[in-house]
């Protein structure tokens, strides 16, 4: 079933046209208005919702008034090749009498009972502030360029002024260093095979001692058996030999 027609009159009815330059914020007017004899509820919606701030963005026309709603755009860098995408869908009801909730009214709302009217975003930059665009850009531009021919030709000066000897001292000093830095590199090898071979000599003379120790005990535990052993012994000899004196 298709929607009905829009009972609210927009104004502006397609476009929602905002002017440069946009280094603040933009704000353009949206008036709704309300020809019916009935009050009608109204919600603003957007595709880039942090782009823009919209007040008021719901609330209720009263029949044969109308409201204004201020559509600000916030700041942006602006691309004169990039066009807009963005748009916005005014959705209207017509209100119960007997309204209180108006939540409430929106979630209870059937398809059919919906009306919407949609506009798009149109940005426009004067002439004057392109042009004025253009010239910062071309600045820019130039004073990187500057900059780096700048870089370029003082390199090239201090090359220029660089005799044949200064230059090969200049590479003997940048092999001594890379000598230094490849004898540095053996030292740091062999302190690291140094510290290896003391942990293992140190793992090597804990594990003996560990070892040594276990057999002092087991030795101490056979002993003490053996003791017991012979004191129990000798008990029992000690009283068979008084059963036969007696």
């Amino acid at each position: 079933m298709a929607r009905p027609e829009q009972v609210l009159l927009l104004e502006p009815q397609h476009e929602l046209k905002f002017r440069g330059p946009f280094t603040d914020v933009v704000t353009t007017t949206l008036k709704l208005a309300n020809p019916t004899d009935r009050n009608v509820c109204f919600k603003v919606k957007t595709t880039a919702p942090r782009r823009y701030c919209v007040r008021p963005n719901s609330g209720v026309i009263d029949a044969g008034t109308s409201i204004n709603v201020s559509v600000m755009l916030q700041p942006f860098d602006y691309d004169p090749n990039e066009k807009s995408k963005h748009k916005f869908m005014v959705q209207s009801l017509i209100a119960p009498p007997d309204m209180t909730d108006m939540e409430g009214v929106w979630k209870e709302a059937k398809p059919e009972e919906l009306m919407d009217s949609k506009l798009r975003c149109v940005f426009d930059m004067p002439i004057e502030n392109e042009k004025t665009h253009e010239i910062d850009s071309n600045k820019m531009m130039s004073s990187s360029l500057l900059k780096s021919e700048s870089s370029t030709l003082s390199m090239k000066s201090m090359v220029s002024s660089l005799d044949d000897g200064e230059v090969k001292r200049i590479m003997e000093e940048c092999k001594r260093l890379q000598m230094e830095v490849q004898r540095l590199r053996e030292e740091n090898k062999q302190i690291r095979q140094e510290d290896d071979g003391l942990r293992m000599r140190k793992s090597t003379v804990m594990a003996a001692q560990h070892s040594s120790s276990s057999s002092v005990a087991v030795k101490e535990e056979g002993l003490s058996i053996r003791v017991i052993a012979l004191i129990v012994l000798f008990f029992v000899i000690g009283v068979i030999v008084g059963k036969l004196l007696l």
